[in-house]
């Protein structure tokens, strides 16, 4: 047993110097490690770049809804229905638009209430509520296509959202003005320092991580006309497609 107690004590004393051994090290190599750090700080600058462009928007999504008023809720739904329908047919038979650019996005049927002191509230009727999100790509049409969508029933028309389909398109070309505008601002912020701007350290786009390009959608411009036979005017504009882009450059 004795034996065996002088070598266990003997691995641990070897084991506790070469520790220390590292320790010691450790602490001489640390501060020029720091001191290596804070001389690249100071020999960096770091700029925000941004990159934006204007296009022209390629789809519009349309919400198109019909009310409707009874006096039960079994009739207003099945009223509300059959006009849905017909909506429904027209915007597939008439204008070409495929099952999957039509999509419900809102659906109820509730009471109507009306308040009097003598009775409280009481339910007057019921109301029924279907809206659909129309995805059309022809936007040279929308206004037709809003107006024939009124005529066939179509009262709850709540506005357009010109958008850019497939925004990644685009990615390539906004990255490099984001680039090029972060260049341009580290080399004046070189020059006025009397430095020389080298090559790039680190560059982190400015997104969450699922979305790194941006682009803004247009709300519908729609203008009333004087002469109602001359139907809904709708402009679509342009769509803003953006990034951003923090670079780090080494200075000389």
């Amino acid at each position: 047993m004795n034996k065996w107690g002088k070598a266990a004590g003997t691995v641990l004393l070897a084991g506790s110097l070469m520790v220390g051994g590292l320790g010691i090290s450790a602490a001489i190599q640390g501060p020029e490690k720091a001191y290596a750090a804070d001389e690249v700080q100071r020999n960096v600058v770091s700029v925000v770049g941004k990159g934006e462009l204007s296009i022209k928007p390629d789809i519009v999504y349309l919400s198109i809804g019909v009310s409707t008023s009874a006096a039960t809720a079994e009739e207003a739904q099945k009223l509300n229905g059959a006009k849905i329908a017909k909506l429904t047919t027209l915007l597939k038979n008439t204008w070409g638009i495929a099952d999957k650019d039509i999509q419900s996005t809102q659906f109820y049927v509730q009471p109507n209430y009306v308040y009097n002191e003598k009775e409280g509230q009481q339910v007057k009727g019921y109301n029924a509520q279907h809206t659909l999100q129309v995805s059309y790509r022809d936007l040279t049409k929308v206004g037709q296509l809003l107006d024939a969508a009124s005529a066939a029933g179509a009262n709850n028309i709540g506005g357009a959202r010109f958008a850019i389909e497939d925004p990644s398109a685009f990615e390539a070309q906004v990255i490099e003005k984001a680039m090029a505008n972060a260049d341009v601002k580290a080399a004046a912020i070189a020059k006025v320092a009397k430095r020389s701007l080298g090559q790039v350290v680190t560059v982190i786009q400015s997104d969450d991580g699922n979305n790194p390009v941006y682009y803004m959608e247009n709300a519908m411009a729609s203008k009333a006309s004087a002469d109602m036979a001359a139907g809904t005017s709708v402009e679509a504009g342009e769509v803003k497609v953006s990034t951003q882009l923090s670079v780090t450059y080494e200075l000389k």
